[in-house]
């Protein structure tokens, strides 16, 4: 019971404080960050939830050009461009990871700070490298890799190895959907829809299976060849089924158990393990939105989550967190 009534207490101030930023835009907030989200799907729409829960920040608005017009469920507007949202101090890209690249430097450029959940792992140290660069030379800040994995996983991993320097660290995704994957799919020739499931088989291995709509005309082989060959893909075992409706098996659960079993000096069997089940969109979108609040704290430049002091993740001051968490 204390727990469901501090659920419905929650939910009743992230609902007053809607109201409160739809009523008093631009008077109550003028002392909060002011943050855009760029793209409206599963992601993009959590994160304007997440913002509107935060205590130190005010949705703007919304980019997405194919919704221009609407408005959020925060009352904001839907926009086609960002020129239409004036005063934003950072923007959440909840964009396809191939598109963030480019966004983020021509937002970095024009000196607006960008966090994004960039996740094909392999690329990373390049797109990281690139972002740097640009917001540098313009002066600003930009977090990337700033999901759950990459993200805050990639922060446990590397506590992890610090407790225990000589050793190994499995990450076992799953059971459930990978975002990153679905958004790959969806964008081969012939896809329909599409929801792509990640099943781990133990000591960082996975299995993918995929499950899609086809466009008429389009033969399931083909169309699995061109998933397999994917870089999101090819390196895992990765099964491809046709089904009538996603609708009837989708679902945004994910999880993952990370486990490290090494030596502390010369003590050995050290063994850790961290475990989460998650909705997916939803815990990007709330470590996306974590990290705007740590964005703005930083000097110009890129940074991962392994780079920034945890605490630049929270509301308020050092001091209090200090005060509340050590």
């Amino acid at each position: 019971m204390i727990f469901h009534l501090s659920m419905l207490f929650f939910l009743s101030k992230c609902e007053n404080r809607v109201i409160l930023l739809t009523e008093r835009f631009g008077k109550a907030c003028d002392d909060m960050t002011k943050a855009a989200v760029y793209g409206y799907g599963n992601v993009g729409k959590e994160a304007v939830n997440a913002l509107l829960c935060a205590p130190d920040m005010a949705l703007c608005g919304v980019v997405n050009p194919s919704r221009a017009g609407q408005k959020t469920v925060g009352g904001q507007p839907i926009v086609a461009s960002l020129d239409e949202l004036p005063g934003v101090q950072a923007v959440i890209l909840a964009t396809p990871s191939r598109s963030v690249p480019g966004l983020a430097q021509e937002l970095l450029a024009k000196g607006i700070c960008t966090v994004d959940s960039f996740d094909i792992h392999s690329r990373i140290p390049e797109v990281w490298g690139e972002l740097n660069s640009v917001a540098r030379a313009s002066g600003t800040a930009a977090v990337t890799a700033a999901g759950w994995d990459p993200g805050s996983d990639s922060v446990i991993r590397c506590l992890l190895e610090a407790m225990a320097p000589q050793g190994i660290t499995y990450t076992n995704f799953g059971p459930g959907m990978s975002m990153g994957h679905t958004v790959a799919v969806k964008a081969i020739k012939g896809v329909k829809d599409a929801l792509s499931v990640t099943i781990p088989i133990g000591t960082g291995l996975h299995r993918r299976m995929v499950y899609v709509e086809l466009e008429e005309g389009y033969a399931l082989d083909e169309v699995a060849a061109h998933i397999k060959a994917d870089d999101y893909f090819a390196h895992d075992e990765t099964h491809v089924n046709l089904v009538k409706s996603v609708k009837d098996v989708m679902d945004t659960g994910h999880g993952v158990l990370l486990e490290r079993k090494g030596a502390s000096g010369i003590a050995s069997n050290q063994n850790f393990q961290f475990k989460m089940s998650i909705n997916n969109p939803a815990l990007t979108a709330q470590i996306l939105v974590a990290s705007v609040r740590a964005v703005l704290r930083q000097t110009p430049g890129c940074y991962t989550m392994i780079e920034i002091p945890p605490v630049d993740f929270l509301p308020g001051s050092r001091g209090d967190a200090v005060a509340r968490l050590v």
